[in-house]
């Protein structure tokens, strides 16, 4: 079978493909035959040696992916030959909230990822594909989606009439932005592009606001939305959380989740003077997970897939997602 590793940390550049003998599952695992993966973010910095936390080289890259199940190993009772799956990104955080214990392993970075043919997963570690979804629009899931639907439901408790800000059209942001809208908030959105402000607007964004042309957007979000926003999805880090902060209203909240732009840090008392609640999301639980796929069959909604590239040309889906002109999720499908 095929397959992709990281032998080097030198950038998309040092991807390479390779050959090994198909794996077979042991007890209580089972063997996936791969049809579709997904990158993130996370990806891009794994390849370049920026991610920061533990990586093992040689890695197997990626943590979004889906098939159909191959073969059981002994004891397996969750899953039959031929079901329609997709792994999860950590695959220890099976309920309740984080420990150290069971986010000790991500996919794709401690772990080997799935980037292969074949792959071999413990029968916890897979949630069922959602009926209405194809395998190509399941792999975009594990990351972007679990991350958005833990920012939005699990912490921020989405309510109708919520105001959300979302922050580009990254996979992260757009799954936010239809989760929101499905759930009766309304949602501001930003982009630096105006077919991209376009999109956002057919995706159900209530208002759009262009931050190249309006540096200062977080006072105009502010003013807009009456008083401020009630919960912010920050996925550009230190260079938007200044701006995000004079966004929300007193006594909101700041999901922070990525690290797409740089800036200087920030002190203490913008977060008093607001008395804001600020948290970082990891990604979320195969519990958090089942529950988002329920929600999605309910309400019917799509991913946004940007593009779909072959497995022979993986590199070139990482060269897009580098680009930033994608909108939504960029994916990879068996050739």
């Amino acid at each position: 079978m095929r397959y992709y590793h990281l032998p080097e940390f030198g950038g998309v550049d040092a991807l390479r493909l390779g050959e090994r003998d198909e794996p077979r599952p042991g007890p209580r695992q089972v063997l996936v035959r791969m049809r579709a993966w997904s990158l993130n973010h996370r990806d891009l910095l794994i390849a370049r040696a920026a991610y920061g936390r533990d990586v093992r080289p040689g890695v197997v890259p990626l943590s979004d992916g889906a098939g159909e199940v191959a073969a059981t190993g002994e004891g397996v009772t969750r899953w039959r030959t031929g079901d329609r799956v997709v792994c999860t990104v950590i695959p220890r955080w099976i309920a309740g909230p984080p420990t150290a214990e069971k986010v000790a392993g991500m996919l794709g970075g401690s772990l080997d990822g799935v980037l292969a043919e074949y792959v071999v997963f413990d029968e916890e570690a897979l949630v069922a594909v959602p009926a209405h979804l194809s395998l190509a629009e399941a792999a975009t899931l594990p990351c972007a989606a679990v991350t958005a639907w833990h920012a939005l439901v699990e912490v921020g408790g989405l309510r109708p009439g919520q105001r959300l800000l979302t922050l580009g059209t990254g996979g992260v942001s757009l799954f936010a932005l239809q989760l929101a809208v499905a759930g009766g908030a309304r949602v501001t959105a930003t982009s630096g592009s105006a077919g991209k402000l376009d999109r956002l607007r057919d995706l159900g964004a209530a208002d759009v606001i262009d931050h190249a042309a309006d540096p200062g957007w977080g006072a105009t979000v502010h003013e807009r939305s009456g008083g401020g926003v009630d919960h912010v999805i920050e996925v550009g880090g230190s260079g938007t959380l200044r701006q995000s902060i004079e966004a929300v209203r007193t006594g909101g909240r700041i999901s922070v989740i990525g690290v797409l732009s740089r800036g200087e840090g920030i002190g203490p008392v913008p977060l008093l003077r607001k008395a804001l609640s600020v948290q970082g999301v990891l990604v979320g639980s195969r519990e958090m997970f089942e529950e988002m796929n329920r929600a999605l069959e309910r309400h019917r909604i799509h991913p946004v897939v940007d593009g779909v590239f072959p497995f022979c040309d993986a590199a070139d889906a990482y060269r897009r997602l580098a680009s930033g002109r994608h909108v939504g999720k960029v994916v990879i499908a068996a050739d």
